[in-house]
């Protein structure tokens, strides 16, 4: 098990995987490196590196759960980069990634090689924020993981039309685990919903289209869900306007976030690794 330590003392788990070209993937807000498992393969020919959050996945828990934010988190990054002697990377950012992407280029340039952002972008539909804050820290009131896996099928099946259930049931074992006891618990900290509500109330939002100017020099590529409710079609267009050598895909069928396994998401993080490799 591949494991660093983090300058304030946190046993982080990470994979190192494959030889080529160095790819960080860094995962959405309650996920872990399991979030890449379905693009993992189509990959082969890169070094795919993912990382488990701080309270996420294998990682250990923070005592001060108000360190589960973006920029401690890209400290985080940067010292797994410094423990394997990289000195710059290409990202793929899903959702929470991509905002911690936009943080690394905008406090650490000289790490990034390019950047790709999965259904994220400076601006962050209502919609889809109070959907999160709906289920983050909150164990799932279902009897197993197969129970689970009819539960997303079911929840998201507008937004996902056509999604096989072995695709729910592969999900749901990456984001919960069956209890000794009976029922599920969550693969994360549940106090991040604390740090999350903390950080709301201290006001504590950056400037996310400031962060997202400093990609202006890195080739970039963004990928939306046509369904998603948490990138907007306008956000997406204003990111184009704002970068215009940028790498638009929409994957049709998908809302938050598609699985990056679809061609139209393959594509673009094919044609942005082009330009980096």
């Amino acid at each position: 098990m591949a494991r660093f330590a983090t300058s304030d003392g946190l046993s982080l788990h990470f994979r190192d995987e494959g030889t080529g070209h160095p790819v960080l993937c860094l995962a959405g807000l309650t996920r872990n490196s399991a979030d890449f498992d379905f693009m993992a393969p189509h990959l082969s020919d890169t070094r795919l590196i993912r990382l488990d959050y701080r309270g996420r996945g294998q990682s250990d828990h923070a005592a001060d759960f108000m360190s589960y934010n973006i920029l401690t988190e890209a400290r985080d990054a940067t010292e797994l980069l410094d423990h394997l002697g990289l000195d710059r990377v290409t990202i793929i950012g899903t959702s929470r990634g991509g905002l911690i992407a936009m943080a690394l280029a905008h406090l650490h340039p000289g790490r990034l090689v390019g950047v790709v952002l999965n259904d994220i972008g400076p601006e962050v539909a209502d919609t889809g924020i109070a959907r999160i804050m709906d289920y983050v820290g909150r164990e799932p009131d279902l009897p197993d993981l197969d129970a689970a896996a009819s539960a997303l099928a079911h929840v998201h099946a507008a937004a996902f039309p056509g999604v096989p259930l072995a695709r729910w049931r592969a999900q749901a074992e990456a984001m919960f685990f069956e209890k000794p006891g009976g029922g599920l618990g969550l693969r994360y900290d549940p106090r991040l919903r604390d740090a999350l509500v903390g950080q709301a109330g201290a006001g504590e939002a950056p400037d996310l289209w400031q962060m997202f100017a400093a990609l202006g020099g890195l080739p970039l590529a963004a990928i939306r869900g046509a369904n998603s409710d948490l990138l907007s079609p306008e956000t997406f267009a204003r990111m184009q306007a704002r970068h215009p050598g940028m790498i638009a895909a929409t994957v049709p069928d998908r809302g938050h976030v598609p699985f990056l396994d679809e061609p139209q998401a393959l594509a673009a993080i094919r044609s942005l690794l082009e330009q980096t490799r």
